[in-house]
């Protein structure tokens, strides 16, 4: 007479099972959160890079079709500034250049709250504006910068977007010029990014590490776009 041996797992074997499956649980955990944070990081960068493309490319082709312009910083009412097309202040600025001028707010004055500059650039109805192109052929936003603008004229070249890009810091300077072929070399140079203050610097050029503990650290970019553009000889205006 034969009997089959019948052996089942022991309380060692399945407590050796259990562990291996939930530290196989928590290594997928783990990765697919390292995916994540990857791919949030991703999309943060690429919204940055992608608005801070967009801006550039639509300046350099409004200047290559205007003549050149003054850029002298135009910070008050000075006769000396007159005739300026560069308007600057602490929480944004002007920038018109043949039939448009360009007018943004800086993220800080955005944000607003203790020690923030006011918002410089509002529409009609009082709310601020982010970074607009507007429909300005005689250069009135930049003669007085104490207009607001026609929501009606402008055309939002920066979207907040799930990320809430902004600039930063903006600067256009005349690198050179030649009254013979009227032609003017301009260099500007902007920061734009994403604007969780907490996450932020304190001169908004970069983002806090992850070690600062602020968290969401996925979310925040900031990257610097510089250009060289040539005005003159084509047509357009002052």
């Amino acid at each position: 007479m034969s009997h089959d041996n019948k052996r089942g797992f022991t309380l060692i074997e399945l407590m050796l099972a259990m562990t291996f499956i939930a530290i196989l649980l928590v290594a997928i955990a783990m990765t697919t959160i390292q995916i994540s944070n990857i791919y949030t990081k991703g999309i943060t960068l690429r919204e940055v890079n992608q608005g801070g493309r967009a801006l550039t490319n639509e300046l350099q082709r409004t200047i290559a079709s205007a003549s050149p312009f003054d850029v002298t910083p135009k910070v008050d009412a000075s006769p000396a500034t007159a005739t300026s097309r560069y308007v600057v202040r602490d929480g944004g600025g002007r920038l018109c250049i043949g039939s448009y001028t360009y007018a943004w707010n800086y993220g800080k004055a955005l944000a607003g709250g203790a020690g923030a500059p006011a918002v410089f650039n509002r529409y009609t109805d009082n709310t601020p504006v982010r970074f607009v192109k507007v429909a300005d052929a005689s250069a009135s936003l930049c003669a007085d910068p104490t207009l607001p603008i026609v929501r009606a004229n402008t055309t939002d070249l920066l979207s907040s977007g799930d990320r809430d890009l902004v600039v930063h810091k903006f600067t256009v300077t005349q690198t050179s010029s030649d009254a013979n072929t009227n032609q003017a070399i301009y260099a500007i140079s902007m920061v734009i990014g994403t604007n969780d203050r907490q996450q932020l610097t304190t001169n908004d050029a970069s983002c806090k590490p992850p070690s600062s503990g602020v968290g969401n650290e996925n979310y925040c970019s900031v990257n610097q776009f510089d250009i060289i553009a040539r005005a003159g000889n084509k047509a357009g205006g002052q």
